[in-house]
Formats: C-alpha cells, structure tokens, sequence
C-alpha cells in the first residue's frame, strides 16, 4: 500500500478509511469495548493509540507497534478534588486489567487546576472532553473517537484528517505548546520516518 494513498482525499473518504482502520485493528477494538463497558461521562478515546494505528496501517508496521498508552478522557465536572479523579483512575486500572497496553485516564474538567504548575502557563477551563482536543500542541493529534448511543464509532477530529494520511505533523498555536510540539515530531519520526514534522 501507498502510505500516502488516502492524503488530499475529501474528508468523508478519510473518515470512513480511519473508522476502518480503527475497527479493524484487535488492540483498539478489545480496548473501545473495554471503555465503552467502564461508562465514563462524556468519555473519548484520544491521541497516539489512533493515529499510530492508522500510520502502522499505512506503513505496514505490526498492530501496536510505537504505541506506549491508551489515553482516556472524560469530562465531569461535579467534583474536581483530585481524591475524585484519582478513585476513577484507581478502578480504571482494575477494570482495563489485561489489556496489552496501558490506558491512562483524565478528568478534562481539572486540567486548568494542574497544568499551570506542570507547564508553567495558564490552560482554558474546558467545558467537553472534545474541546480539549483541540488544544493540543499538534492538530494532526487533535483526534478522538467513542461510540455514541447507538452503538455507532463517533470521531471527534476539530482539524480534520488530512494531516494523519499525509504522515505530517502540524503544530497548533491554540497555546504556546512548541516543545511538546517539537518532541512528539522527533518521536514520531524515530518509528516512523515517513513523517514530515512543520516547524512551530
């Protein structure tokens, strides 16, 4: 396969080919069940776990190569104690016991509570789990999935999918994100060396 054959295409053709991908692939299929049954509020599915399972589609790279975690958002914002998230966390690790890869779960609605401390700038108080996707220090890991009330696969892609088939990694001036911008490219690039990183 061309690792480029999907790149340009009309967002719709890219749509359809991620879902696929996703579905097909056994490690994101075991892990969506799994976080679909753990019945998070507004939960998504975010990040490196898709698009490198897209990129080791293109690349013809084995199924869960290059890939550390599984991120999990969710967004409640009843209790934002840190005692609140951490119980989350502590029965996540329990129920997604077994699962190959790590899944590492977030409250979205405390993010602005801690990461100016972590990195040392202020950070929108969100009011989704989707919204903070878009903050993220590349659009091209901009991209969510969870399946929605009907049983069907929902994306959450504020930029779109061109930049995941075109193995590009775009930076996105939402917040002064380069470092991270700059360390995910390089990372990227280690296991992928397809990949053209845009300078920040």
């Amino acid at each position: 396969m061309d690792h480029l054959s999907y790149s340009g295409l009309p967002f719709e053709t890219q749509r359809a080919a991620f879902l696929d991908i996703v579905a097909a692939d056994p490690l994101l299929g075991e892990t969506l069940a799994r976080v679909r049954a753990f019945a998070l509020p507004d939960w998504l599915v975010v990040s490196g776990a898709l698009y490198n399972s897209v990129w080791n589609h293109l690349t013809g790279k084995p199924t869960g190569y290059g890939i550390r975690d599984v991120d999990l958002f969710y967004f409640d914002g009843t209790d934002l104690s840190y005692e609140a998230e951490d119980a989350v966390i502590r029965r996540a690790e329990r129920h997604f016991e077994g699962l190959p890869l790590p899944v590492e779960v977030r409250n979205q609605a405390r993010v602005h509570l801690w990461y100016p401390r972590k990195f040392g700038q202020p950070c929108p108080r969100y009011t989704s789990a989707s919204e903070s996707v878009s903050y993220f220090a590349s659009k091209t890991h901009a991209v969510g999935l969870r399946y929605d009330a009907d049983g069907q696969l929902e994306l959450v892609a504020p930029f779109g999918l061109d930049d995941i088939f075109s193995l590009r990694i775009t930076p996105n001036r939402a917040m002064d994100n380069q470092r991270t911008h700059e360390a995910k490219g390089k990372r990227a690039q280690e296991n992928w060396p397809e990949i053209t990183v845009v300078p920040w």
